[in-house]
């Protein structure tokens, strides 16, 4: 006889378990993303208002980079830490220092103009408290992965305010080619329960106005998957870079906290004598602006230079809302060309380069209607496939696993990181 299901009383009580231990979990991820979100608008006003302070940026780097090699090294590897620690047998505690240090290291690197994001931080501080609940209650391998799961989701759905979205990321960034469903529960509440917890702690996220999205057409079809091919091409040439020149500088400079001084320098240069003011920090107002009116073409490129150049010397921070901004003002810029709507190419830009960046096209296109709209969602789901898909391995997240499922057997996974040419006994990976 076939296995019978367990009956639905024997599931209850750790079925609630899960749900009470999500529930705390992105609790503490809403309220340090809440704290997160307030510094950061402060530090951002205060470098505006006093626009001298990037010239500050190689001493605070150099100050950062200290710190992380002197008490930073267990925790240097961010996301692909939390990433690495759901699938390692021989499980380490995610030290505590991961969220303050993160936290005060993306503070400092906004107020002095680095152009960083903020999901990095959220994710990490989520994903370190989270881990100090299992670790308090002694909590078996499993039920700890689940729990680190929610607290990346809290994190990720809490600083943008997108509790679909959340939830899906933390399954689909683990792997390419499967998703962990037997945690899609604990995911979904802790990204809801964050969500509405940094929301009741009075922070505000951007809205952005879509305006007209084009009917369905053969036209409309056709030029939105031309625009996901550059998107994808686009999200692969900003991983490739960052990971590049992050290897080069280790190579050429041993020393740590010279890294981020000596990147910090030349950005500070540039910010304070070319004027490229636009491109520091978060650069909401621009996104903004993309969805409103036409651009300069060249703000996409010049902002994967400022991140590329921020990211791959050392600054901390994340990648995801420079992706915003590259993506919607790439998308600004291929409107006129494929006779669409400026905001609907703009939104598509917007998650289809974050998609290809980090393959995570299911969780991008419920970030497109969670944004934009139930309407886009079709065309969201488009150019975020496509552009996942002419992205190829290349991922902002090197400790991503590719799971490649064969007919009739399962190959383990491989990290992105360290993938040979081609995967043992096998030409490519099936659909890649």
């Amino acid at each position: 006889m076939p296995p019978q299901p367990p009956a639905l009383l024997s599931l209850l009580p750790a079925a609630l378990k899960g749900l009470v231990l999500a529930s705390l979990a992105g609790a503490l991820a809403g309220s340090a993303s809440a704290v997160f979100l307030w510094a950061l608008d402060q530090v951002t006003g205060l470098r505006e208002s006093h626009r001298w302070l990037v010239l500050f940026m190689p001493v605070l780097g150099f100050a950062v980079g200290w710190i992380y090699l002197r008490w930073g090294q267990p925790v240097e590897g961010g996301i692909n830490l939390l990433i690495d620690e759901v699938y390692r047998e021989a499980q380490q505690p995610v030290p505590l220092r991961m969220a303050p240090l993160i936290l005060l290291s993306t503070v400092a690197s906004h107020l002095v103009g680095a152009s960083v994001g903020r999901e990095g931080t959220a994710v990490q501080m989520g994903g370190a408290l989270a881990d100090q609940i299992s670790q308090r209650l002694r909590l078996g391998p499993d039920e700890r992965r689940l729990l680190l799961l929610a607290g990346i989701s809290a994190g990720f759905a809490s600083v943008f305010g997108t509790p679909l979205a959340g939830a899906v990321f933390a399954l689909e960034v683990l792997a390419l080619g499967r998703l962990r469903h037997d945690a899609l529960l604990v995911c979904a509440v802790a990204a809801l329960v964050g969500d509405q917890v940094t929301t009741a702690w009075g922070a505000h996220h951007t809205h952005y106005t879509l305006g007209v999205v084009a009917p369905i057409s053969a036209w409309s079809v056709a030029a939105v998957a031309v625009a996901a091919v550059v998107f994808g091409g686009v999200a692969r040439a900003f991983a490739q870079s960052t990971q590049a020149l992050a290897a080069w500088m280790k190579r050429r400079v041993p020393y740590a906290p010279l890294r981020p001084a000596l990147g910090g320098a030349v950005l500070a240069a540039v910010l304070w004598w070319v004027g490229g003011w636009r491109y520091a920090g978060l650069g909401i107002p621009v996104i903004v602006e993309a969805f409103q009116q036409p651009l300069a073409p060249w703000d996409f490129a010049a902002k994967i230079a400022f991140t590329v150049a921020s990211l791959g010397s050392g600054f901390k921070g994340g990648e995801v809302t420079p992706l915003f901004y590259i993506g919607a003002t790439l998308g600004n810029a291929l409107a006129p060309w494929l006779h669409l709507p400026l905001g609907m190419v703009a939104a598509l830009g917007f998650v289809a380069v974050f998609a290809g960046a980090a393959n995570t096209p299911l969780a991008c296109t419920l970030m497109a209607m969670e944004l934009f709209g139930a309407e886009i969602g079709l065309y969201a789901l488009l150019a975020c496939a496509i552009s996942f898909r002419v992205s190829g391995w290349s991922s902002i997240y090197r400790s991503q696993r590719l799971v490649a499922i064969p007919l009739g057997q399962e190959v383990p996974a491989w990290k992105l990181g360290d993938l040979p040419a081609r995967p043992p006994g096998q030409d490519r990976p099936p659909g890649r």
